[in-house]
């Protein structure tokens, strides 16, 4: 049987990409100290791998697909194919930033202010990069953690960090002074095994599954039942992706209505369709919409 080899990311998004796969139809299992999880699907074998070194060993041939930062695909300049964008983080939805930080009493507004001076970040080769191309000389050193307390205590000038909100650097008395990129986990895949028929179409099937689980994400299910005489004023008030279900109820003028709306408009809108004499209103999670 055919197999398909797929890297999980280690780390900070580890959890959250695991539980993605779950509510795509994948159940991946491993202990704390296990860096091959159980996977559900005989067609895959799953391995935990860093995200700095994940599109490395797609490159390669290594894995044959896998979810990674692009941040870090950038920093390595790997070659592969980038199948799907995922916007997720371990907090939230949205994508992180690297972003350019001083300390927060550093007369430095402007990156170009930051010539011939010391910066300090875990993405040395983007930032080398960077700098070079808006023409700014600046040693760029690798940090191997705490990177905000160096320039928080004098170490550096300046550092290269990621960030969601910027709520934390703000807190530690830093400031924000530029970005030089947004990230987001994405699915790449091997020049090799993209152009293997069988693990491409597999490659494809796992980021339509994951895409639609994204795509489900603070959407919900409602379902109700309306009277004849006000359907089609009820219809107009459901917002959906194309247009409310609608089927006849057995023996009766009431109509069953079904639709799928975004989780923060249904607070709103239940109150003002009972007021409209809507009645058996059910609100259920959805797991994928694709």
């Amino acid at each position: 049987m055919p197999e398909l080899t797929f890297g999980i990311p280690k780390g900070s998004l580890e959890s959250t990409t695991l539980e993605l796969f779950r509510r795509s139809g994948w159940k991946i299992k491993g202990g704390s100290r296990s860096y091959f999880p159980s996977v559900d699907d005989d067609e895959m074998r799953c391995v935990l791998a860093r995200p700095q070194e994940m599109s490395r060993y797609i490159e390669n041939g290594a894995l044959d697909a896998g979810i990674t930062g692009k941040d870090w695909t950038l920093e390595n300049q790997s070659d592969v194919h980038v199948v799907g964008d995922f916007v997720y983080s371990k907090a939230s939805m949205r994508p992180t930033r690297w972003v350019v930080v001083v300390d927060g009493d550093s007369p430095v507004s402007d990156i170009k202010q930051l010539e011939g001076k010391r910066v300090a970040t875990e993405m040395v080769g983007l930032t080398k990069r960077y700098f070079a191309e808006h023409g700014v000389n600046v040693e760029v050193e690798f940090s191997w953690g705490a990177t905000e307390a160096k320039v928080a205590q004098g170490l550096v000038d300046a550092i290269v960090e990621v960030t969601e909100t910027g709520s934390t650097i703000k807190a530690h008395g830093l400031k924000i002074i530029h970005q030089i990129c947004e990230s987001n986990p994405q699915l790449i895949a091997g020049k090799q095994a993209w152009e293997d028929p069988w693990k491409r179409a597999k490659i494809e099937q796992i980021a339509l599954l994951l895409n639609g689980a994204l795509q489900a994400e603070a959407k919900v299910g409602l379902k109700m039942n309306v009277r004849k005489d006000v359907l089609d004023e009820i219809v107009g008030k459901i917002p959906s992706i194309t247009a409310p279900t609608v089927s006849p109820l057995y023996k009766s003028d009431w109509f069953a209505v079904e639709t799928v709306i975004a989780e923060h408009v249904v607070r709103d809108l239940i109150p003002e369709l009972r007021k409209a004499g809507v009645e058996g209103i059910i609100e259920y999670p959805l797991n994928k919409v694709i």
